[in-house]
């Protein structure tokens, strides 16, 4: 959003990175899961372009810096991984999937490419957990009026960290210099679709007995789109802890605790 202190990225490109930067963080792109965009072949160009193209900008100004940042960090996606049922992923499993999601992962990750010293960061992140915004935002008054339920059958695995041990993160790869390569952005509770939705439910002291068929999401988002929510992956944040990282909520009853409130805090 335009800003008296914001920077365009043709600024960006043109004047390179403001004086004295030590470390860069990319958080953008089109978010993917906005269900007034039709799934379009031009939706999903943008939601490509916008990974690609920021992302391979900064690390080509990072490069051509005289003075070059310390750490360039990335936040990407769980999507790297092919969603199963039966495959077990931690920082060192290969991005073998075949879709949409885990091929623009692949190409999203090579535009992050940054020549040393400059320290790479990638942190993939699971389903963020926070009431002012992401899955929580769009699901919170259904579960709060007792309509929530299952998503297909629960079964699927679901990736997931709360919004304030993300930032950590972030912020503890930059502090940490030690810390490069790949981190699997999730809490270290590997839970299903159908965990997830007792935690919410019991959270807001709601029943939770409407479950979502899979035919209907696929119907209303696309089933390319769709298999973000009727299909998951189990993940665990090996190297994440290994390094030492200690989560603030590192159960879902814990984090859904947090977001039980009504009115979302400013």
């Amino acid at each position: 959003m335009p800003a008296a202190t914001s920077i365009s990225w043709t600024a960006v490109e043109s004047s390179g990175l403001p004086p004295d930067t030590t470390a860069v963080v990319n958080l953008a792109g089109q978010h993917f899961m906005d269900f007034t965009k039709s799934w379009t072949p031009g939706f999903k160009q943008n939601v490509y372009n916008s990974r690609i193209f920021t992302t391979r900008s900064l690390a080509t100004v990072i490069n051509k810096s005289q003075k070059k940042p310390k750490v360039f960090v990335l936040v990407t996606g769980v999507g790297a991984y092919e969603p199963s049922e039966t495959n077990r992923y931690d920082e060192s499993s290969p991005s073998t999937g075949q879709d949409f999601f885990s091929k623009l992962l692949v190409d999203w990750e090579k535009a992050a490419y940054v020549d040393p010293p400059v320290r790479p960061v990638i942190i993939r992140s699971g389903v963020v957990i926070g009431r002012e915004g992401g899955m929580i935002k769009n699901m919170f008054l259904p579960f709060y009026l007792g309509l929530g339920g299952k998503i297909s059958t629960g079964k699927q695995y679901l990736p997931w960290i709360h919004i304030e041990d993300l930032t950590r993160l972030i912020q503890f790869a930059i502090e940490n210099e030690e810390v490069k390569g790949i981190l699997n952005g999730v809490a270290p509770q590997v839970i299903t679709n159908a965990e997830f939705t007792k935690a919410f439910a019991k959270s807001l002291r709601r029943p939770a007995i409407f479950p979502v068929p899979e035919f209907i999401l696929n119907m209303l988002l696309n089933e390319e789109r769709a298999m973000m929510l009727t299909k998951g992956q189990h993940v665990t944040p090996k190297r994440t802890m290994e390094y030492g990282f200690k989560y603030k909520y590192p159960t879902i009853e814990d984090a859904c605790g947090e977001c039980a409130h009504l009115i979302p805090k400013n």
